[in-house]
């Protein structure tokens, strides 16, 4: 007499009925051995099947706990607000001064801001920039340029309700030192003293409460700029 005692994915086993007595002890201890085999392999797979899940429930637990915990921490409007002190640097294609470049300028530009008044949803910024335009080469080989421009700029701030999201766009108004220079069988050069007002639009997204990536364009030393921005308080 045979019964089936159990089955396991991917097997079928059956034993002897322990009431049968009519079995020999050995074949008896055989299938007890086989059945507690099986048993151990069905155990087992089913052990690595909860220790996986558990696994994964506790990465995704932790996953949205951190993203919660993140956007929390840069705030539900805007990471500038009135109190805020804002340091951004960047590179790029530098603006051109004067109308003596003859290639295409390199700029660089270091602007810090600070909030101070609530304008509707957004907030109103002041703060020094400074930066240069640099540019090389045109009719001359050794033809070079450069303004160094020193500047007061203030602009509006808005996040659109997304986390870590900084849109801001604003004017600029100071004064440049443009110099340029060459030598053609005798140095040729010229100093100037430019007022040099200035228009932008930009974008910061904050990766942490206190850092930030940044774009920028406009006339504002800079006509396309791209770096990094940090908030300071």
């Amino acid at each position: 007499m045979v019964i089936e005692y159990g089955k396991c994915p991917g097997h079928t086993y059956i034993y002897p009925s322990l009431l049968d007595r009519k079995g020999s002890g050995s074949h008896r201890n055989t299938c007890l051995k086989n059945n507690r085999f099986w048993y151990c392999i069905c155990l087992t797979t089913c052990m690595k099947k909860i220790k996986l899940l558990l696994i994964v429930v506790s990465i995704c637990g932790m996953a949205s706990a951190q993203t919660r915990k993140h956007a929390q921490g840069k705030g539900p409007v805007t990471p500038v607000r009135v109190g805020s002190t804002i340091l951004n640097l960047g590179i790029g294609v530098g603006a051109e001064y004067n109308g003596d470049y003859y290639r295409s300028a390199f700029g660089t530009k270091i602007a810090a801001e600070w909030g101070l008044w609530q304008a509707g949803p957004g907030v109103i910024t002041l703060g020094p920039e400074l930066g240069g335009s640099f540019s090389r080469r045109g009719y001359h080989d050794d033809y070079r340029t450069r303004t160094i421009v020193v500047a007061m700029r203030s602009a509006w701030h808005y996040g659109w309700k997304v986390p870590g999201l900084d849109t801001y766009g604003g004017l600029s108004a100071g004064i440049g030192f443009h110099h340029w220079q060459y030598r053609d069988n005798q140095d040729y050069s010229d100093d100037k003293v430019l007022a040099v007002p200035g228009i932008f639009i930009g974008a910061s997204y904050f990766v942490t409460p206190m850092f930030g990536f940044n774009a920028e364009a406009g006339y504002d030393i800079t006509n396309f700029q791209v770096g990094i921005v940090f908030k300071l308080k």
